[in-house]
């Protein structure tokens, strides 16, 4: 396929969450192929680490910083690295999360608590933590990942679809409280996207089977569908695109 070009890309300031692979990964690739300055986190040291090294190679500007978001700390400590070396971010992607299944019987308060730590917190407070810099400059980008599991009523993991439901209402909020500065907050909304993570997990014939039945398209979703929606939400084509939902999920009912 033919993808598109976007000038307004090019030496802009990316941050993204989750970025050593699946979908964050294909993410990172995307804007260095714009010739954004891309800075992401991860806490998947040695794989973020890896596609680091190879983009270097490619002429790329691109930095890694490893870091569990669950520690916001950290957190705000990785986007200071990134902006004393990157410049402060025109773009945030919030794309890091872990659907991992569990039964709502098993779930304590603990567990819960880490769930909505891993899926939801972080994107408020890397949200926070770009906005002041995003007002000086008058202008940003903000996506959110969000899911259509909820849209689906998938069961079998609820901590995970309750923080992905939130997350709607947290881009409407934001997109309220930040678009007198210009600045864009909207959800990008995967369907089934094959990474080698669910490939690996969930991806069996018969699941992919009954799953196909319920598109409208007859093709998986590959993760450079998602990459390429958000290259357009952050760019300046869609400067009057927020506070909404972008669905990338082939038509899935």
């Amino acid at each position: 396929m033919t993808f598109a070009h976007y000038p307004s890309l090019q030496g802009a300031v990316v941050y993204i969450t989750g970025g050593a692979s699946g979908i964050g990964e294909q993410m990172v690739r995307a804007f260095a192929a714009q010739g954004s300055k891309v800075g992401y986190v991860d806490i998947d040291a040695e794989g973020g680490q890896k596609l680091a090294r190879e983009l270097a190679e490619n002429n790329t500007t691109v930095q890694f910083e490893t870091c569990d978001l669950r520690d916001i700390d950290g957190l705000k400590k990785a986007f200071g690295n990134l902006k004393s070396t990157l410049g402060a971010a025109a773009v945030l992607v919030n794309n890091a999360a872990r659907d991992d299944r569990h039964g709502w019987q098993d779930v304590t308060p603990e567990y819960y608590e880490e769930r909505i730590a891993t899926n939801l917190r972080h994107m408020f407070f890397a949200i926070q933590t770009v906005a002041p810099d995003m007002i000086d400059a008058g202008k940003g980008s903000i996506i959110n990942f969000g899911s259509n599991s909820w849209w689906e009523c998938s069961g079998g993991m609820p901590v995970y679809t309750t923080a992905k439901a939130a997350v709607h209402g947290m881009t409407r909020s934001f997109a309220r409280d930040l678009g007198g500065h210009r600045i864009r907050v909207n959800t990008v909304v995967p369907g089934w996207v094959m990474t080698a993570r669910q490939k690996e997990l969930w991806a069996s014939p018969s699941a992919l089977e009954k799953h196909l039945e319920r598109q409208c398209l007859p093709d998986l979703i590959d993760p450079v569908y998602l990459a390429r929606m958000v290259l357009f939400l952050a760019s300046d084509d869609a400067a009057m695109c927020t506070a909404n939902n972008y669905m990338v999920e082939a038509g899935s009912i």
